[in-house]
This record gives structure tokens, C-alpha cells and sequence, in this order.
């Protein structure tokens, strides 16, 4: 019985040693389909995405970044953080000098291959929807072992944006809404992520589901639809009335023209945990001075 008794505590004290690396072990998949096995957090992390940047921060990890692409810039911390370029020009010999645990990066960044082919340990993620969003937050709080946070966030971000739906006036439900991502133009459809915040704020989207999410238009598609309101960013709104048959369109004729600075533009366009900002920004836009609520009301 002594000897049943010993065996046993030994198996207990065992089990209990082992527990905090079975507690921290993960699998993650990312964008490709590759699955990783992670015995512990990375330490060194490289973000080549600033929705993934501010991922990272926003689980309370920011900590471990040890380099980010060109463009992330928010929260301000990253600021003072190694630059290693973009999609299209990272900077692969920089980033092995930071000797990253993990590079984080977008599916369609051109630096994956020669990455994973050196050895790098790479997860590409990159959400188009809200769906996709929320997928990015889980994979990476399971990774950063900051899962109980990723279900946190989430909340948050579902609880947010409740509330700034819950505070628009009901003259905005139904307004016929075109969101331009890039002058060709580019705009954002029902099943991009920008399309279903419209949609949580109750606004109807012009440019269908079915066209993909950030679909390229002819622009006479935007006249046909000839929407209310008209959101773009302020650099491509100066000639907004010479783009053939525009000036026709209501939004164009009534001045229900919504223009975003670069800042706001950032907030807009990266899926993560400022997606209720982005929420708050197009509400602002809705009931502001160039706002249709006012006019459908009265």
C-alpha cells in the first residue's frame, strides 16, 4: 500500500510539474491552412500587418513586438519600433536580425515563401469580414496564450458596437450608403467587414454581397445606384462632381458627401480592435453637418 501510495504522489507531482507547458501548448491555423504547434507563447514577435499590430497590443502583448511593418502606427508605442516595410517590400534581412520567434503577416504578403523557406516561423492572417475578424482575434490571443483576453476583446467589440448602433436616430435605418475605399474605384461591400458595420448601424449598403468584398466598380454601377450618402476618404473627394454622371447622383447633389481624414482612415480600414471607432466615426458621419438623418426626419 506504501509503495501504491508513493507511486501515486509521484504521478500527481508529476502531472502537476508538467501542467504549465500542456497549459500554454497551442495550435494555431492560419490563412494557408498551415497548422503550428506552439509549446509556449512566442516571445519575439515581428507584425507585418497593423490590424495584426494592433491585435497584439490590444491582447496585451505589445510588449513582445520586436519589429512592425511601415505602416503600423497605432497604439503610439509601436512608434519607436524597427520599420521593415510592407507587403510588397519587406525588408527579409532586417527581419532575420531581430531573430523573431514568429513573423506575423497578411495572406497575400509576397514575403511568406522566403520566409518560411529560411526557417522563419510564419502565420499569415488576414480578416475581410467580421467573421474574419473575430477568427484573427482567437487565433492570436491562442497563440500569445492571451486567450481568456481575445474572448474579452471580442465582447467588447460586439458591445460597442451595440451601443453606437443603439444611439443613431431611426431616420438613418435604410439609407442607401456607397463606401469608396480607393479612387478606381474600389468600394467596400456587404460582406467586408466596412459593409457589415454599415449594416449593424442599419444602413442599407449599394454594392451587393455577391459583387466580393472590396470589389472594383465601373463608375457608372455607383450612378445607377444613386445613393444617399457617399463616404470616401478626403483626398479623392475634390473631384467627386467631374467623375461622369456623378453630379447627378442624390448624395452629390445634396452635399451628403461624408469625407475621412488619413487617421480616421486608419481606424476604417483595419479590422481589429478599433472596429467600434470605425463604428463611431461612420455614426458621426450619418447625424453630422453632412448627414441625411436631419433631411429624412423633417
Amino acid at each position: 500500500m506504501r509503495r501504491l501510495l508513493k507511486w501515486a504522489a509521484a504521478f500527481l507531482w508529476a502531472a502537476a510539474s508538467l501542467a504549465p507547458l500542456f497549459a500554454t501548448a497551442a495550435q494555431v491555423i492560419d490563412d494557408h491552412g498551415v497548422r503550428s504547434q506552439w509549446d509556449a507563447p512566442p516571445r519575439r514577435v515581428v507584425s507585418l500587418l497593423p490590424s495584426l499590430t494592433e491585435t497584439v497590443c490590444a491582447l496585451g502583448a505589445c510588449d513582445r513586438l520586436v519589429g512592425v511593418d511601415d505602416y503600423s502606427n497605432w497604439p503610439p508605442a509601436v512608434s519607436t519600433l524597427p520599420r521593415l516595410g510592407g507587403l510588397e517590400d519587406a525588408h527579409v534581412e532586417r527581419i532575420l536580425a531581430l531573430r523573431p520567434d514568429v513573423v506575423l503577416l497578411a495572406r497575400s504578403a509576397r514575403v511568406d515563401e522566403r520566409l518560411r523557406a529560411l526557417g522563419v516561423r510564419v502565420i499569415a492572417l488576414e480578416a475581410m469580414s467580421m467573421d474574419d475578424a473575430r477568427r484573427v482575434i482567437e487565433q492570436l490571443g491562442r497563440l500569445l496564450g492571451r486567450e481568456a483576453r481575445a474572448a474579452a476583446l471580442w465582447r467588447e467589440i460586439d458591445a460597442g458596437m451595440a451601443r453606437v448602433a443603439a444611439s443613431l436616430p431611426p431616420a438613418v435605418r435604410g439609407l442607401r450608403v456607397y463606401f469608396e475605399v480607393s479612387a478606381a474605384p474600389y468600394a467596400a461591400g456587404e460582406s467586408s467587414f466596412i459593409g457589415q458595420i454599415l449594416a449593424r448601424l442599419g444602413v442599407a449598403n449599394v454594392v451587393p454581397a455577391s459583387l466580393g468584398p472590396f470589389p472594383k466598380l465601373n463608375p457608372e454601377f455607383v450612378v445607377r445606384a444613386d445613393p444617399q450618402m457617399i463616404m470616401l476618404n478626403d483626398r479623392n473627394a475634390a473631384g467627386l462632381r467631374e467623375r461622369p454622371g456623378w453630379s447627378g447622383i442624390e448624395a452629390v447633389r445634396k452635399g451628403h458627401v461624408c469625407t475621412f481624414s488619413p487617421a480616421e482612415v486608419d481606424a476604417l480600414a483595419r479590422p481589429g480592435p478599433r472596429m467600434v471607432e470605425a463604428a463611431s466615426i461612420i455614426a458621426a458621419c450619418l447625424t453630422g453637418p453632412t448627414g441625411v438623418s436631419r433631411d429624412r426626419a423633417s
